[in-house]
């Protein structure tokens, strides 16, 4: 027993009547089996679809010797004949990612003598994996020569050659094929085995764009939209654009310059405020020189900017300084000793009693504590 699958000889059918043939309790579900399905069960990195039957819910579908296993959420009767619905959004989103990569892939793969050695499409983006080191600049040459495969909207083409036709074929292929191989063609751009569901003509993939192309084992990992998903992507990408250059007083095109000009401008200004912190500090560091011991509290700041002031005080008293920065009963520490002695013990007990958290070595430590400021005080003058 086999089942009949109608989404080879259509992959546009969205709804159609089936008998089923069994149905039996799984570990997520009932296991239904029809003689014909247009519901593609998951295969060759291309998720499975959704949909009904009937007033039952088909949540996966998987194949096994032929035959199809829908999985749903509910029995149906043996015998029966129902109706089966396609989630078809989902099933046209899987077609436009798959035509889309085919159509990719091809190209990379003749421009630059390499194979398509992975491919899996997730429910937010494709990754294809290739055996070649593809840069940037390449990628993007291939998504434009992809585009205008797509515009000019050239028919595809899905046959099952016979051997010799086969033979003949330069086809693209992942591993060794036997029986019946289906080949799926897209006019000027690929040529390749797959058992996947695709698009009738290359326009209806809409738009091909890559996300990114980074180093992936002996070769590259690219990460691509299609279709819908790629307008979708590109669309919230300009929104936040816009409301970027709104907030900067700039064209969503001009917000690059824009933010590099702020973040030169951000630099200076973090430049001149360490500048004037470290004469701050060196001020605060004179008034404690030779007093030893020093307890100090500050307002909130960065946890270097703690162990900096710290520094300073220890190496101008001589001693132990201890700076605790914060309000309330939420306090960031430093503490440093002039000559180095080791701290451990001391930081133990203080973050014992002060509730507290943290740690060094070689007369440094750092944490933050969760007591008030006459706390602190009573531990360090006790």
């Amino acid at each position: 027993m086999k089942t009949e699958k109608l989404y080879y000889a259509d992959a546009f059918i969205s709804e159609f009547p089936a008998t089923v043939l069994s149905c039996e309790p799984g570990k997520s579900g009932w296991q239904v089996v029809l003689d014909c399905t247009a519901f593609y069960p998951e295969g060759g990195g291309q998720p499975a679809d959704h949909g009904t039957l009937g007033a039952v819910h088909v949540t996966d579908v998987h194949e096994k010797d032929g035959v199809i296993f829908h999985t749903c959420d509910w029995p149906v009767e043996t015998g029966a004949l129902v109706t089966g619905r396609i989630d078809w959004p989902r099933r046209f989103d899987h077609m436009q990612q798959h035509s889309g990569e085919h159509i990719l892939s091809g190209i990379l793969c003749a421009d630059y003598h390499c194979d398509n050695v992975g491919f899996h499409m997730g429910a937010d983006t494709v990754t294809i994996d290739y055996n070649a080191d593809i840069s940037w600049e390449q990628a993007l040459a291939a998504e434009r020569k992809a585009n205008e495969i797509i515009w000019a909207d050239r028919e595809a083409d899905i046959s099952f050659p016979g051997p010799e036709e086969l033979e003949a074929l330069n086809y693209r292929s992942k591993k060794e094929l036997t029986g019946a191989v289906r080949i799926v063609t897209f006019p000027e751009a690929d040529c390749c085995a797959c058992c996947g569901t695709h698009v009738l003509r290359a326009g209806q993939v809409g738009l091909v764009k890559i996300l990114s192309c980074q180093k992936f084992r002996e070769g590259v990992r690219m990460e691509i939209l299609c279709g819908r998903r790629a307008l979708d992507y590109l669309s919230r990408t300009y929104d936040q654009a816009k409301s970027i250059g709104q907030h900067l007083s700039v064209k969503p095109q001009d917000t690059l310059a824009a933010v590099e000009r702020l973040s030169e401008e951000l630099a200076e200004a973090k430049a001149r405020a360490g500048a004037l912190e470290a004469a701050v500090f060196d001020a605060i560091a004179a008034e404690h020189a030779g007093k030893g011991d020093v307890l100090l509290f500050q307002p909130p700041m960065k946890g270097d900017s703690v162990r900096r002031l710290a520094d300073a005080v220890s190496r101008r008293s001589g001693g132990l300084a201890a700076v605790f920065a914060g309000e309330g009963e939420q306090f960031a520490y430093a503490l440093v000793q002039s000559e180095g002695q080791d701290l451990s013990s001391l930081v133990k007990t203080m973050n014992q009693t002060l509730h507290g958290r943290g740690g060094g070595r070689n007369g440094f430590a750092q944490g933050s504590v969760q007591s008030d400021r006459t706390a602190i005080e009573t531990f360090f003058n006790k």
